[in-house]
This record gives C-alpha cells, sequence and structure tokens, in this order.
C-alpha cells in the first residue's frame, strides 16, 4: 500500500467520523437550547466529542481544528470539574454552534479536495475569555458584563494571563493542577475493534492520542502502526495491547479508552499499584509488552450485542448497483431469446426460474443495503429553525414525524437541499411574527412539521406550518403580471394557482433578505424533485397554513414498468402510476369546451394523450377504438394514455437519458429515463407527472 494510498484512507475515515460526531454534538448543543439546562450527560459526551475530534485532526495534521476543539475541550472540562454556578448555557451553546460551522466548513473543503485554511484564531482566544471568565471570583464579576468587555480588560490589564494559541497547545493543562503526582498506578489495556470496521492500524492511532494526554510510560503493541501492513492483522487476531501509568482513576481511563469510533470491547488491568514496585524485565525493550497468556485473553461479554459494521465508499455501492442493473437485463435477454421459441425446454425453463428468484433475492439486499433512514437529513432542520428563529425574532418548533422511514442513499444525498429551501420557506414566508399570529388570536409559538411516510414503492414527504398560507389571487395577480399565465384566474383550481409559486423567478416576498425573495429557490426545489422521479404540490388555507407535499419513489436503479407499443416504439409506464387499462367504444369519447379529447368512465371524463401525437411517431392505430387506453394517476389527478398495444410486464433498470438529448427536452417532455429491453431495443420510460404537464397547460 502506497502511502498516498494510505493517506487517502485515513483522510476519508477522519471526515466521515468528524461528520458524524458534528452531528452528534448539534443534537447535544440543540437538546440543552430546547430543555433550557445542561446536564451532567451533555457535558461529558460533548467533552468525549470534541477529545475525539482533537486526537484525529493532531493526528492528521490540520491544526487549527485541533487546536479549536482542544479549547473547546478545556471549556467542558472546567464546566464538569466545577459545576454549573455562574454558567451561561446560551453563552455556552452559541459558541459551540459556531465551532461546528467552522470545522464543517473545513470538512468541506477537504471532501473538495481543497486545503483547510480556515483561521479559527479569534474563536479560540473567544473560547479561552469564557473560561477566564468563569474561573473569576463571583464577587468581581460585573452580571452585565459582556464578552467584548473582557476582551478590552484583558488586553489592557498587566495582571491577566497571556491568552494566546500557547495557552491553547498546551496539553489539557486543566488536568494537571492541583493533581496528586505520587503513587502512580500501572495498567495494561487490551483493546478490540468491532468487527470489519478495517483499517485497525488507524482506529488503534487514535486510541493512543486519546490516552497520551493522561498517562506516563506508555507503550504498545504492536510497535509499528503507521508503516507496517501487518499492524491491521496483529490487531484484528490478538487486540491492541497498552500498557502505562497514570495516576487518574480507573473508570476515567476505561471511559477515555472507549472514546475512540468502533471500540467494541474494553479489558483494563492494574498490572501494579505504584509504579515503583514494577521491575522491568531485561529482556523487555522499551515500547514492548510482555505477553503472557492473561494478558492476550479477550474479554468477549456481551459479543453477541455488538454491532458489526462496515463503510463502504458509496462509489463501490454505485458499481453494485449498476452489476445488479446488469445481470437482471441480461437474464431477461436469455431467457426471452427469440432462438429458443418453439423450442420445448422444461429443465431450461425450471432454472431459468431459480435464476430469476435468486437475483429478485440478490436485488433486495443490494437495494436494502443502500437505504438508510430519513432521520439525520430531518434533524438537520432543527439548526436551521433555531438559527432562523434567532435572526427573524421568531418562536417556531420543529416536530418531526416518521424519522425512521428508510431510503435509497442517492435520494437522501439529494433531499437536503429541498427540505431546507423548504423549511426556510415556511420560517420566512409562512409563520408571521409573534406580534401578528397573538393579533390573529393563533398560539405565540408557530409550529412546522416534517413527516414521511413509505408507501410501497414510493416515500411521500410532508412539510407544513401553521403559518398565514398563501394568497391565491395574490399568486394570480403576479403570475399574470408577469406573462406566465393566459387563463382567467376562475377557469384555474386552487392547486393550478398554488403550483404557479414553482415557476423560475417566482417570488410574492415584496423584500429581499437573507433567505429567500431573490428569485430562485421553489423553482429548484420542484427540478429537484422531478430529478428524482418524484412530484410535489402544495396545499393552503389563509390563516391555516401550507404544506408542501412530495412524493419520491424509494429508488431510481429499477422499476417494474408496463410496456406498450406504438407503431415500432416501445414505451414502459411505471406500474405503481397505472390504475386500469381498457378498450373504448365511440359513444365513451367525448370534448371538453377547449376542444381537447376526453374519454366517459363510469360517469367521468378523463383526458387523453395520444403518444403518437406527442412524440411524433408513426403508426397506423390511429382510431382511439382500435388501440389500448392505459389510465395513470398523477397526484389527485387521473388521464389516459393512447397506445397501440399493451406488451406486457416487464422489471427495467432505469438508464438516464444521454446529455444529447436531454438538451433537446422541454421541461414536460414526458420521459423520465430508458431502458434495455430483452431483443437489446431500447424503450422510453414515461414520466407520468411530466405528461399530465401537457394537459394543464
Amino acid at each position: 500500500m502506497t502511502n498516498n494510498t494510505f493517506n487517502d484512507h485515513m483522510l476519508e475515515v477522519f471526515l466521515f467520523e468528524t461528520n458524524e460526531l458534528m452531528e452528534q454534538l448539534e443534537e447535544q448543543l440543540l437538546h440543552i437550547e430546547d430543555s433550557k439546562k445542561m446536564t451532567k450527560e451533555n457535558i461529558d459526551e460533548i467533552f468525549r466529542i470534541m477529545h475525539t475530534v482533537k486526537g484525529s485532526s493532531a493526528m492528521m495534521q490540520f491544526d487549527e481544528i485541533s487546536h479549536l476543539t482542544h479549547s473547546l475541550e478545556d471549556l467542558f472540562f472546567y464546566i464538569r470539574e466545577n459545576g454549573l454556578e455562574g454558567i451561561d448555557a446560551d453563552e455556552i451553546t452559541e459558541v459551540g454552534f459556531v465551532t461546528i460551522d467552522f470545522i464543517r466548513n473545513e470538512v468541506i473543503k477537504l471532501e473538495q479536495g481543497k486545503v483547510s485554511d480556515g483561521d479559527a484564531g479569534s474563536l479560540k482566544e473567544r473560547i479561552v475569555l469564557m473560561v477566564e471568565k468563569f474561573k473569576k471570583p463571583k464577587n468581581n464579576v460585573n452580571k452585565n458584563e459582556d464578552l467584548n468587555e473582557l476582551l478590552n480588560e484583558s488586553m489592557e490589564s498587566d495582571e491577566s494571563e497571556n491568552i494566546n494559541n500557547d495557552v491553547i497547545e498546551n496539553s489539557d493543562t486543566a488536568y494537571e493542577e492541583d493533581k496528586n503526582k505520587s503513587n502512580k498506578k500501572l495498567y495494561e489495556a487490551k483493546v478490540i475493534f468491532d468487527e470489519d470496521c478495517g483499517m485497525l492500524n488507524i482506529r488503534a492511532f487514535t486510541v493512543i492520542r486519546n490516552i497520551t494526554d493522561y498517562c506516563d510510560n506508555l507503550s504498545y503493541l504492536p510497535e509499528e502502526l503507521m508503516d507496517s501492513d501487518e499492524a491491521s492483522d496483529i490487531i484484528a487476531k490478538n487486540g491492541f495491547v497498552i500498557r502505562f501509568s497514570s495516576d487518574h482513576e480507573y473508570d476515567e481511563l476505561k471511559n477515555i479508552l472507549k472514546e475512540s469510533l468502533f471500540v467494541s470491547d474494553i479489558k483494563l488491568d492494574m498490572v501494579s499499584d505504584n509504579v515503583e514496585e514494577e521491575k522491568p524485565n531485561d529482556d523487555t525493550k522499551n515500547g514492548d509488552i510482555e505477553k503472557t497468556d492473561d494478558n492476550l485473553a479477550i474479554d468477549v461479554s456481551g459479543s453477541s450485542h455488538k454491532k458489526s459494521i462496515i463503510s463502504v465508499n458509496i462509489e463501490k455501492m454505485d458499481k453494485l448497483m449498476d452489476l445488479v442493473g446488469e445481470i437482471v437485463i441480461t437474464e431477461s435477454m436469455v431467457i426471452n431469446n427469440p432462438d429458443l421459441k418453439g423450442i420445448q425446454l422444461d429443465n431450461f425453463h425450471k432454472a431459468a426460474a431459480q435464476l430469476k428468484k435468486l437475483n429478485n433475492e440478490l436485488q433486495d439486499v443490494v437495494m436494502s443495503i443502500r437505504m438508510l433512514p430519513i432521520a439525520a437529513t430531518f434533524h438537520k432542520m432543527h439548526r436551521i429553525v433555531r438559527d432562523m428563529n434567532k435572526k427573524l425574532s421568531k418562536d417556531v418548533e420543529l416536530f418531526i414525524y416518521g424519522e425512521e422511514t428508510e431510503v435509497d442513499k442517492s435520494i437522501i444525498d439529494n433531499l437536503g437541499e429541498p427540505l431546507l429551501h423548504l423549511v426556510r420557506n415556511s420560517m420566512d414566508h409562512g409563520i408571521e411574527s409573534t406580534i401578528d399570529r397573538k393579533k390573529a388570536g393563533k398560539s405565540e409559538k408557530g409550529k412546522i412539521i416534517l413527516d414521511a411516510q413509505n408507501n410501497g414503492s414510493e416515500i411521500t414527504i410532508r412539510v407544513s406550518d401553521d403559518g398565514k398560507g398563501l394568497d391565491k389571487h395574490k399568486i394570480y395577480e403576479k403570475a399574470k403580471a408577469h406573462g406566465l399565465v393566459a387563463k382567467e384566474e376562475e377557469e384555474l383550481t386552487d392547486k393550478e394557482i398554488y403550483s404557479m409559486i414553482f415557476l423560475a423567478g417566482f417570488s410574492t416576498n415584496k423584500e429581499v433578505t437573507e433567505f429567500s425573495g431573490r428569485g430562485v429557490g421553489l423553482d429548484v426545489v420542484r427540478k429537484t424533485i422531478e430529478k428524482l422521479g418524484g412530484t410535489i404540490t402544495v396545499d393552503s388555507a389563509i390563516n391555516e397554513g401550507t404544506a408542501f407535499n412530495m412524493r419520491i419513489p424509494l429508488t431510481l436503479a429499477i422499476i417494474d414498468g408496463m410496456k406498450v407499443s406504438v407503431g415500432k416504439s416501445i414505451f414502459t409506464i411505471p406500474i405503481t402510476s397505472i390504475k386500469e387499462s381498457m378498450k373504448i367504444k365511440n359513444e365513451d369519447i367525448v370534448k371538453d369546451t377547449s376542444d381537447r379529447e376526453m374519454v366517459m368512465i363510469r360517469g367521468k371524463a378523463y383526458p387523453v394523450i395520444r403518444l403518437h401525437d406527442h412524440y411524433v411517431i408513426n403508426t397506423e392505430v390511429r382510431d382511439l377504438t382500435e388501440g389500448i387506453l392505459v389510465m395513470v394517476e398523477s397526484e389527485d389527478n387521473a388521464y389516459c394514455i393512447f397506445a397501440d398495444t399493451i406488451i406486457g410486464e416487464q422489471q427495467v433498470v432505469v438508464k438516464p437519458i444521454p446529455a444529447y438529448v436531454g438538451k433537446c427536452q422541454n421541461a414536460n417532455s414526458g420521459i423520465a429515463g430508458c431502458a434495455i429491453l430483452d431483443d437489446s431495443n431500447i424503450s422510453i420510460i414515461i414520466d407520468v407527472m411530466g405528461l399530465h404537464g401537457q394537459i394543464i397547460k
């Protein structure tokens, strides 16, 4: 393994774990703000997170992140040791959120292949000043003294401590104060990592980084962690063995060893209660640990409950999904090979049925691996609501339901931005100020609800608020002024008017703010959802609120479709959108007031779209009574697609439309992608929602 490859793996682990830890830190800070109190558990958890990030960032030589987390670690150590008296929790959480933002910005740079070059100097100094303020005797502290006054005081006073990066860079100085230096005990620890967590030498190095500041005379096996390819194998077989002396308590040391991610078990033994009593073995070199049977015994108590998790690069998962898709296509080509027609092949068909069963199971397993709960994406919105509450002087609470709903990783990766903008829209446009809500007889506290539900092959996500609602007359007038609508307001339904807010450049906000009003936003949300193969609609009522409803497929890779023919072309209609198919008679055909073709089915009229007209395809089947009508549903609307014949149902792998073809498409082309058929020909996959757009134009 080359150094570059090794470093790439280390960076990948660092970025993944740091993102995870920042989410955990954000949850802790939000919990403190919501509960209006700070518990011992909060403090211990935040201290653990900071200590872990400090060690890993120092290992990667990202000094600004390391020094910043070190200073915040010192702050929470002081709180942990001295209690909460005189501590301003709001001030603590605010600096915590700023720290998260700084670290996330640096992580984004690293993910993009850039250099982590942020300067956290002012933030580190701010944290150090907070610690100094808390250390001041209570009778000398002016209750109204703010941080800026303290900063000026610290700069002007000759007696104040010299606060600079040197202070921050000292290793956990707070831990060394007033400690009893005598009677250090000698410990030996064996660290066992989760199965298949990978890169055990890096995990072991992180453990060393975490414990270094709390001990002396540190040695470990294997000795060569970073330069030996065998280190991971040794650790997997025997565990990671450490020996050190320390005057810290047993439980504290064990907790520190457990701080590293993917540690499944720790066995910590006190070899001697006095370092002086431990006589070194003449044959033992510095860094070696005597190997006894007891030392190498692995404590597997509770091992049945440990998680076996492996982190896999998403590109490998995408490649695996592509291969499964190709297997599905190849299986269909083999089973439906025209060379086999008319031949009696009982054993072949029996084997083919078994192959199909196994392929379906393989597909289900691969898709399940890619499925992740939507909770993490939802919970990120807590931070948005919190920040906007402060900046807009509003009082809004976020409620989350259905967070356990699982969606394909590719869907989750693309959902963050649309949800972010919808929540911002509700905060900025939808929910009134506390004064206006009070005047309207509402609760002063606004409400935003995120709700997710699994409906078979798709997920429904609803973002709703209890704000002022949308003014459809105002929306219509603005759309008309911009030449976006030709019909009169009375001819349009409420949903058709509300849908105008998704038009590019449309905004009802009179003032440009930090969050909205620039004419960009909801159109981007709609486009993103449509790229995911989904739809978005809006419902609203004056003084009651607004709700955005999104329907998105659980996965974009493989769908069940119904193949229909139009001339020599084959189209695939997603099975989930089909209500029924039928033949009709002449008396069932009617026209609306705009001379559009309709068909009467059980007393109700449905619009008809002829695929041969829409896509300009030559076919001899032009009479509605000769072809087939497939009724499909788009949102709450149904219409009929006219084709020559139905060929049959088939599971197809969705392939994107080539870029040069996509450029020729308009927004409502009605094409969702394409699929390779049994005979290697291409079938166009119908976008039922996009095709419906042709009816309502």
